[in-house]
């Protein structure tokens, strides 16, 4: 049954925590919710999360942890984005916006001067609207037994700071994938 609009505008908080069952709460569970299972991939949990919530419900969430990767074998770090959902009854209220934006803004504190994303084909519109630019460059993630594969979702950054520049070359993600 879908949500109605409430007259309060929501806004996106820092969580304490987010739990399985949030993101159940928020995606309806199952085995695959971001539907990427397919990839085979292993997934870093977030460090930091960011949410909305309509009453009491969890509806909108956005995770970061801090990364190590290399571009044309430069070293630096990103915010990696990952965990990002919205309860698909109130999509299209600006909900991913706002936790994003929410999620940006404390990636500017964090120190790196990119964000990172990794995101199935049909979402990469979407993540444009926002801000996000995808990369043409392979990237390279970690997985079980130190083997690294080519990560076979779309990647996108986005600068935290004015005259970022995202160079080009290979990239290389120091870890599992966010």
């Amino acid at each position: 049954m879908p949500q109605h609009p409430s007259s309060v505008a929501p806004t996106a908080v820092r969580l304490l925590q987010y739990t399985r069952a949030e993101q159940d709460e928020i995606l309806g569970g199952g085995d695959d919710p971001f539907g990427v299972a397919a990839t085979g991939l292993r997934w870093l949990p977030k460090e930091d999360h960011f949410g909305v919530r309509q009453g009491d419900r969890l509806v909108a969430h956005a995770g970061l942890l801090r990364l190590s990767v290399s571009v044309d074998d430069i070293e630096t770090q990103v915010v990696g984005v990952g965990g990002v959902a919205v309860a698909p009854d109130v999509r299209g209220q600006g909900l991913a916006r706002l936790v994003i934006a929410a999620a940006l803004e404390h990636a500017r504190t964090m120190g790196p001067r990119h964000a990172l994303l990794f995101c199935r084909p049909p979402l990469v519109p979407l993540y444009q609207r926002l801000g996000w630019h995808p990369l043409d460059e392979d990237v390279r993630v970690e997985q079980p037994e130190n083997r690294p594969v080519t990560m076979p979702l779309s990647t996108m950054v986005t600068p935290l700071h004015d005259h970022a520049h995202w160079p080009s070359g290979a990239v290389r993600l120091f870890s599992l994938p966010m």
